[in-house]
């Protein structure tokens, strides 16, 4: 699977960053207080590398990029807050909007959970799916000053509203979902410079929903949220940086609570690019 493909060197590179970080020179130590709070923030532009969508087992596997206006980019931003406590533990709470509306005319006939838009009519299409998440980090090299390697975990909280209304208002289907998963979280930095560093972040996971929801449904999903950063030290307490972001995943099955109208099947799978840039501020 894609997903996984990308996640295993995302891992594997950042286990490998220690060794060459042994023969550098060290930075001089910072003081280190017990707590320290900061606040990220990020805006840029988000493209669709590839977006597929079905609702019901005869629905459509609707192509976003292809037929959905998806071909454009699209404003993106993201938030979070980060408390380190004693150096080696660190708390994150991220918010990360994300709305694609776009409007269309179709090209082919397309079925969306037993209902048919013909042809030639137009259709207003909205992907929200904004996400929350709550990570831990474990610092694994304490006293490397110019070189940091931690892992822990995220439970990240999906709301997804997906909707295909047609512009006349006679077609409408929609899809919500409110869900947590859960997932692994890596995240190492290599000071290049005093001031330059390099940052690389990833979480991501992928497993049968049912052997961690308890449901019989065989439904598989999976995520990613990988990033590659280069920032700036403008001064002791404010960081600017540049961000490539990897953005992707989604789930295939059938939900028994489903109320209708279709059967309940979906298949989402989505793999998005971002490119953003940031300032995160450290507070005394």
């Amino acid at each position: 699977m894609k997903i996984v493909k990308i996640v295993i060197p995302l891992f594997y590179l950042a286990l490998c960053i220690p060794a060459f970080a042994q023969n550098s020179h060290p930075l001089e130590e910072k003081e280190k207080k017990d707590l320290e709070f900061r606040a990220v923030a990020e805006l840029g532009f988000l493209s669709v590398l590839s977006h597929k969508v079905q609702f019901g087992e005869n629905g459509t596997y609707f192509d976003y990029k292809r037929d959905g206006g998806q071909n454009v980019l699209f404003p993106v931003g993201r938030l979070s807050l980060e408390l380190d406590i004693k150096e080696r533990n660190t708390f994150i709470l991220l918010y990360q909007p994300l709305t694609i509306q776009t409007q269309v005319l179709l090209n082919d006939d397309i079925v969306v959970d037993d209902l048919v838009y013909p042809a030639n009519t137009s259709v207003d299409l909205l992907y929200n799916f904004p996400f929350y998440r709550v990570s831990y980090l474990r610092e694994l090299v304490p006293n490397k000053p110019k070189f940091d390697l931690a892992v822990g975990g995220s439970i990240q909280l999906r709301n997804a509203t997906i909707t295909f209304e047609s512009t006349d208002g006679e077609r409408f289907r929609t899809n919500r979902d409110v869900g947590i998963v859960p997932a692994l979280k890596v995240r190492s930095r290599y000071d290049l410079s005093e001031l330059v560093y390099l940052e690389l972040e990833a979480d991501g996971i992928y497993a049968p929903i049912s052997y961690l929801n308890g449901s019989d449904n065989e439904v598989k999903g999976a995520i990613l949220d990988a990033s590659i950063r280069s920032g700036l030290k403008v001064t002791n307490d404010v960081n600017a940086f540049f961000n490539l972001r990897y953005l992707g995943g989604g789930a295939v099955g059938t939900s028994e609570d489903e109320p209708g109208p279709g059967d309940g099947y979906v298949k989402n799978w989505l793999h998005f690019m971002t490119v953003t840039a940031g300032v995160s501020y450290r507070f005394n």
